[in-house]
């Protein structure tokens, strides 16, 4: 199989300078704007334990965020090559981050709740969520274990 390279261009810019810049770690807000060409921007800042807004999106939201919706496009994407019908899929992903001397993420946890159509065969959905864990491209970029306790249910 051939591979292909992909590159992302992401400009985050930080507007959180509050008029003297760094000067002090209360001095700025951790405000930033993170845009790409023809896409809405998306306004972050750090976590509130880190002085950031609460009401913006943070790195560990994102991480969080891109890891669960990785494992949908791919489930969604074998679900659909298996005859598989999903009508519903909601995840309450949660991912774990320890400080130290390096904070760092010690997990995520994929919670799925998945609705197949009548009918459909829900060993094979349930199967189907290793298989899209195994294709992951986020997941498979992440040094800590991603796990996944998925529900399914027919409609």
């Amino acid at each position: 199989m051939a591979h292909r390279e992909h590159k992302y261009h992401v400009t985050v810019t930080w507007t959180g300078n509050q008029g003297t810049g760094t000067s002090g770690y209360k001095a700025y807000s951790r405000d930033h704007e993170i845009g790409s060409a023809g896409k809405a921007t998306i306004l972050g800042s750090s976590d509130p334990a880190f002085l950031g807004d609460r009401s913006r999106w943070n790195p560990e939201d994102l991480l969080v965020g891109s890891t669960s919706a990785c494992h949908k496009l791919w489930y969604l994407h074998l679900c659909a090559e298996a005859g598989i019908a999903v009508l519903d899929y909601v995840d309450e992903a949660e991912g774990t981050m320890v400080e130290g001397a390096k904070g760092r993420f010690t997990q995520i946890v994929l919670r799925p709740r998945v609705t197949v159509r009548a009918g459909d065969d829900v060993d094979l959905a349930r199967r189907l969520h290793h298989d899209a864990h195994e294709q992951c491209f986020i997941a498979n970029s992440l040094n800590f274990p991603v796990l996944c306790e998925p529900s399914i249910r027919t409609e």
